[in-house]
This record gives C-alpha cells, sequence and structure tokens, in this order.
C-alpha cells in the first residue's frame, strides 16, 4: 500500500493510549475511526482529546479554528465492522494477550488484504501478534510514548515476519505525524522498556529496603541525572500495574532473574495502588 493512499485511520482502543494516537493522527489530517467496547469509554476519550487540545492552543501549538477541525475527524464507534474501509489500523487495547488476540483477529478478518496492522504494545512480541493474524507480512509495531500528543518517539518494530515495505510505509507515516520513529528489532521490552523499567523496577527496591524515600530517590534521579521525572514518579505515571505487566515479559521472554518485578510494586498493584488513575501510588493525588 503506498502511503499517500491513507486516508483513514482506525484505532482500535480509547484508552491512555489509544485516544492520544487518535489525537495525532486526527490532527496530521486524518479521518480517525476511534473504536471501544462502549460509548462510555469514547466519550471520555474525545474529552481528553479536547482537553489536550486547549493545551495546545493555550501553548500556541495549534490555532484556535484548528480543534474543530480536528474534532470533526475523529469518529467514536463501537461497531467493529465500520473499521472496514480503513486503510491503516494501530491496535491499542490493553497489554493482555488474549484480548489483544481477539481484537486483532476481528479486525484481521474485515480489513482489506492490502491494510497494514501496527500494535501500539508496550511489551508484547510482534511475532507473537504478527502470527495471530492472516497477513504477517503487513504487520508491525509502533510503540508510541505517553503522553502521545507531546513524546516525538515512536518506536517501529520490525516482527521476523514484517515486510520492508510494510516496516519503510509505518516510518514514513510516523514522520508524517510529526513524530521521530526509531527503527528497533523484536525483542522483549523493545529498547525502551528493557532500559526503563529495570530503573523503575531498582528505584523500587530502594524504597523497599529503606534506602531512600520516594521523594529522595526521584531528586537523585532529576537533579544528579538530569531526568526531567523521577523514575518513581514515572512509574505512576504510567501505572504500577503496566510497570509489572512488562516485567513480567521481560522476566519470561530473556530468562534473567534480574527482571523480576520487585515485590514492593506487586504489593501495592495488590493493593490497587496503580499511580496517578488510581489517585494513589509511591505518591497521592487527587481523585480524578
Amino acid at each position: 500500500m503506498s502511503i499517500d493512499s491513507i486516508r483513514t485511520v482506525a484505532v482500535l482502543g480509547a484508552g491512555t493510549m489509544g485516544n492520544g494516537i487518535a489525537h495525532v493522527f486526527a490532527r496530521a489530517g486524518y479521518k480517525v475511526l476511534l473504536r471501544d467496547v462502549e460509548q462510555r469509554y469514547l466519550d471520555r476519550a474525545l474529552d481528553t482529546i479536547a482537553k489536550n487540545l486547549d493545551r495546545e492552543i493555550k501553548r500556541g501549538k495549534l490555532a484556535e479554528a484548528g480543534k474543530g477541525a480536528v474534532l470533526e475527524r475523529l469518529v467514536p464507534v463501537t461497531d467493529m465492522s465500520t473499521i472496514a474501509n480503513a486503510d491503516f489500523v494501530v491496535e491499542a487495547v490493553p497489554e493482555k494477550l488474549e484480548l489483544k488476540r481477539h481484537v486483532l483477529s476481528e479486525a484481521d478478518h474485515l480489513l482489506r488484504e492490502d491494510v497494514i496492522i501496527a500494535s501500539n504494545t508496550s511489551s508484547i512480541a510482534i511475532t507473537t501478534l504478527a502470527a495471530l493474524t492472516k497477513r504477517p507480512d503487513r504487520f508491525v509495531g509502533m510503540h508510541f510514548m505517553n503522553p502521545v500528543a507531546v513524546m516525538v518517539l515512536v518506536e517501529v518494530i520490525r516482527a521476523l515476519q514484517t515486510s520492508e515495505a510494510t516496516f519503510t510505509a509505518t516510518m514514513q507515516l510516523a514522520e508524517r505525524l510529526g513524530k521521530k520513529p526509531v527503527a528497533v528489532n523484536d525483542a522483549p521490552g523493545f529498547v525502551s522498556n528493557r532500559v526503563l523499567m529495570p530503573l523503575i523496577n531498582e528505584a523500587a527496591y530502594c524504597v523497599m529496603e529503606g534506602v531512600a524515600t520516594p521523594e529522595a530517590v526521584d531528586a537523585v534521579m532529576k537533579t544528579g541525572m538530569n531526568h526531567p521525572m523521577g523514575p518513581l514518579e514515572l512509574a505512576d505515571f504510567i501505572g504500577l500495574d503496566v510497570c509489572v505487566d512488562i516485567m513480567h515479559v521481560l522476566h519470561e521472554g530473556l530468562g534473567d532473574p534480574k527482571y523480576r518485578a520487585c515485590p514492593l510494586l506487586k504489593k501495592y498493584v495488590a493493593a490497587g495502588w496503580l499511580g496517578r488513575k488510581s489517585s494513589r501510588g509511591f505518591y497521592t493525588y487527587p481523585a480524578p
């Protein structure tokens, strides 16, 4: 498929990552079919996108008239069959293999044969996901960073089966979104999470073992290493449950005990302390 023939993009999943991905595609001029299982999730996503567009206007990154144009390109849908005419698809459902298997299988059945499916998975092997479809050569990883509208990096992950044409088109598409795509081969956690998650895990161990408070750990990394956010503040932003899930993928995929999730992280998740989204993690936050 020629990149110039892509007009309509379907984003499967309207959560934190999905609504951000829909935002950047619509901002770049694409019609976006934003699909989720219930209207309430779509309503929440559109509200989030509208607020983020307001922030862009306030910062001078978007003209006032641009907000309406972006929102008009967003089409919220609950019926999966409506994505049949999409020219490109990004899967952004939660990091559960069985859920992804179900969604990818359904999309694969509906889409034209030439359409590329990209997964925004943060850790699951792209080769494994590609094999769940009948178009493994037209399957690729497209790992956006959170918050999607702000962060410019996109890891473009080549599965074992990904064709050169698919990979090249996805890299070019990311550039058209104003992103900086980086080519990565398929491996557990890719590059971003393979490096980041052990950092977060060790920071959690420092707290668990009484080496320092969360505030002190983050202060060391921000003032000493020039990180814009401390690792524990970042973990709360990502979601502690997501961090634990990724650590499990790294541990299982690489077989090295250094990737075992810190017991304190697992304890917080068991308590429902998931970070910002639950108002409690390493820090406390106002109720959403």
